[in-house]
């Protein structure tokens, strides 16, 4: 079976949206229908000219209406009802079309946000978030605009095509062939034009992937913008990547343009064909005047409407383009694949183990290596380290962010890769150093993965992390809009009301991830009267920085350069006077008192 990816992006598009099939359907026959009747005008033209020339030997004389009056008047009531059918499908087409349009952009933008939801961490690393956005906004537009107008157009050029030159050759084959002789060059130049259009459009898309790219970042990062006062330069870099965007519009319009003069100046051959050989066979008698007539008016109607090939390839080209990106997105694999063992909340013990796990990064960068460690149910275990011996690594692969390289991680004797991975997370609370709070309230924050809770139990978590007096010290106390990222708050608030959320969450396992390593002393003082509280029977692993804040810990794990190297209480681990105590003379300074004297 061929890749996916090298597949035509549009059988890849029918191949997602085959629940829409029979709307695609009805639409397209409606559309069909539309161009159908809207081909009549000049045949209804050419009936009134042969009314006006045959009179009583006219051609709707033959179905018993002599008088010419009354063929004018049923000329006229023909007329009525081709218009009225005219309006009646293409208003059904415009609605469906539309309609159908709206809800593949809805639902693939869905699919695509879950499924970006639910990709390991290790995709995140490698793409950009403005990258990611381009994907799940610009690109699902463009894929909705073409459906919204674009599939139309095709339908009714191909439609037109077939019934102009089907009549042609029912009523002239001796001159039908010439009014459809510029066709295959038509179609020769359009399917030419769309393979040297399709990289440059697929260029474009790249660009505005980059450009978002560049934009998310500043302004996530505008607050170290203005304090290196680097406005001017990143203006330049903005400008940069958006002119490269606009080079690489500009080449695809470039081309785009030339398409309908080109296929102007084949028109024209056509259309002067029909009306020289045409008009000779009129003047000879060998066609009638009112099929002359005809045939030049539908002349214009078959070939005229192929200009809009060029459009129509444009939005066409864009679509595909966005439609190969969005679908890519779609059949990226999901490295961490769900278990198959439940895991209900309330049976959880929290005895944890790592067996021989190893773990290295895609780069090939090893951060663990043959860890093996024990935390008995209820336990409160540290885990310490020099920057890089791999401390929150270990959070990132219980949590199963990441799987383990070699050996296993077990969770009450379950191997996390057996159990389902929401019953795993549901069942861990982690309070990091790096707090994101949502663009929402208080309330709604501490609520975040909660939501059914009331609003007395998020007052009693807020009490419990200290957190309810600056709350109720805010403006609108916990209807209070933190901003993005919680930015109108202070980062010992922000952390508190992120401590609160995971006592409010009540999890068996509780991760304390650097808790505390971004506050001041007192912020840090009240932060752990509040994790005495919380820590008590469950079992809690806490990633220190501070040796300070673990003193009391069941045990303590010294991690170095990815291997355990010692555990043990806070006071042997002293005595033992190797890595441990090294760390915390430096930390209470004994070090240096000692070169003091």
């Amino acid at each position: 079976m061929p890749d996916r990816h090298n597949r035509h992006p549009l059988l890849r598009l029918f191949g997602y949206a085959r629940t829409y099939r029979t709307r695609m359907v009805l639409a397209s026959l409606f559309s069909i229908l539309n161009k159908t009747v809207d081909l009549a005008p000049p045949a209804l033209i050419g009936a009134a000219v042969d009314i006006v020339v045959q009179q009583e030997q006219s051609f709707i004389a033959r179905f018993g209406i002599i008088n010419v009056d009354h063929q004018l008047l049923a000329l006229a009531g023909l007329t009525v009802i081709i218009w009225v059918l005219e309006s009646v499908f293409e208003y059904f087409h415009k609605i469906i079309w539309r309609n159908l349009a709206q809800a593949v952009e809805h639902n693939l933008r869905i699919d695509a946000y879950t499924h970006v939801q639910n990709l390991d961490m290790a995709y995140f690393e490698d793409q950009s978030t403005g990258g990611l956005l381009s994907i799940l906004n610009d690109d699902i537009n463009q894929l909705e605009r073409f459906l919204d107008s674009g599939a139309n157009n095709i339908i009714q050029v191909a439609t037109t095509v077939l019934v102009i030159g089907g009549m042609f050759f029912l009523v002239a084959p001796s001159v039908a062939w010439l009014a459809l002789l510029p066709m295959p060059l038509i179609i020769w130049g359009s399917i030419r034009f769309q393979k040297i259009l399709a990289p440059r459009y697929a260029a474009v898309r790249e660009q505005v992937g980059i450009l978002n790219s560049q934009l998310a970042n500043n302004l996530s990062g505008i607050a170290t913008i203005k304090s290196f006062t680097s406005e001017a330069h990143e203006g330049e870099r903005i400008r940069v990547s958006s002119e490269t965007y606009r080079e690489r519009n500009r080449r695809a319009i470039s081309l785009s343009s030339a398409f309908v003069p080109l296929i102007r100046m084949l028109i024209m051959s056509g259309f002067i064909a029909i009306l020289i050989f045409g008009g000779r066979l009129a003047l000879s008698g060998a066609l009638e005047v009112s099929l002359y007539s005809v045939m030049v008016f539908m002349t214009q109607r078959l070939l005229w409407p192929l200009t809009s090939l060029g459009e129509v390839l444009d939005q066409y080209q864009r679509a595909m383009a966005s439609t190969a990106r969005i679908l890519d997105l779609l059949d990226t694999p999901a490295l961490i694949d769900d278990g198959p063992q439940p895991l209900p909340l309330e049976s959880v013990r929290g005895e944890i183990s790592f067996e021989h796990v190893s773990f290295c990064y895609k780069n090939g960068q090893e951060v663990l290596r043959d860890l093996s460690l024990h935390i008995p149910p209820g336990e409160t275990v540290a885990i310490v380290g020099a920057t890089g011996a791999g401390k929150s690594t270990i959070t990132k692969l219980l949590l199963r962010f990441y799987d383990v390289t070699d050996g296993r991680i077990l969770l009450d004797g379950h191997d996390l890769r057996e159990l389902q991975v929401a019953d795993l997370r549901n069942a861990i609370g982690l309070v990091s150093q790096d707090v994101y709070l949502f663009d929402g309230t208080v309330r709604e924050n501490i609520a975040y993965g909660t939501f059914d809770a009331s609003l007395e139990e998020i007052m009693a978590a807020a009490r419990i992390a200290e957190a309810h007096d600056f709350i109720m010290a805010l403006p609108q106390g916990y209807d209070t809009v933190v901003g993005e990222r919680g930015q109108k708050l202070s980062g010992g608030q922000r952390q508190r009301i992120s401590i609160a959320r995971a006592v409010l969450k009540n999890p068996p396992v509780l991760v304390l991830d650097e808790a505390t390593s971004n506050v001041d002393n007192e912020t840090e003082a009240a932060i752990q009267r509040s994790l005495e509280r919380i820590i008590v029977n469950r079992t809690t692993i806490v990633i220190a920085h501070r040796l300070s804040t673990i003193r009391n810990a069941d045990r303590i794990f010294v991690l170095d350069d990815g291997a355990l190297k010692e555990q043990g209480r806070h006071e042997d681990l002293i005595h033992r006077d190797g890595i441990y105590a090294a760390l915390w003379r430096v930390q209470t300074g004994e070090r240096l008192l000692a070169a003091a004297d």
